[in-house]
This record gives structure tokens, sequence and C-alpha cells, in this order.
């Protein structure tokens, strides 16, 4: 899995880099650009990827169940 440039899993979708935003690692800061992650990284953003998936259902049963209410 690669970086989209979009920043990395933190809190609120915050940058977890340590460098402020700016150091291109996972910002979308211009230079140097990686191509590989850790298994670390990749741990990190699968945990991170699953979270949201888990966020999604649950909205996803909530707006079912509202409309069903509305009925």
């Amino acid at each position: 899995m690669g970086r989209s440039g979009a920043g990395s899993c933190g809190s609120e979708g915050s940058c977890e880099c340590g460098e402020g935003g700016g150091c291109g690692c996972c910002c979308g800061g211009g230079g140097f650009q990686r191509r590989y992650q850790t298994k670390a990284e990749q741990t990190a953003e699968l945990e991170c990827y699953l979270k949201d998936l888990k966020d999604e259902v649950q909205a996803v049963q909530e707006r079912l169940a509202d409309l069903k209410r509305k009925k």
C-alpha cells in the first residue's frame, strides 16, 4: 500500500510523522517520496482503514434504522 499524499491516520486525520506536515512522507509535501512501507506502517494504515470501514458500517446501520422508523 502506498501513500496517497492525504496524510496518515492520526486522530482527526492529522499527520503523525512528527515533521510538522511538510516532510513529504505522508502529507503531500514536495521532495523525496518513499515507495515502500515498513510492516509497522502497513499495519497502522490497515488498522486505520479497518476503523474507517467499521465507522461506515455503523453509519449505514444507523441510516437504515432511521429510515425504517420513518415508514
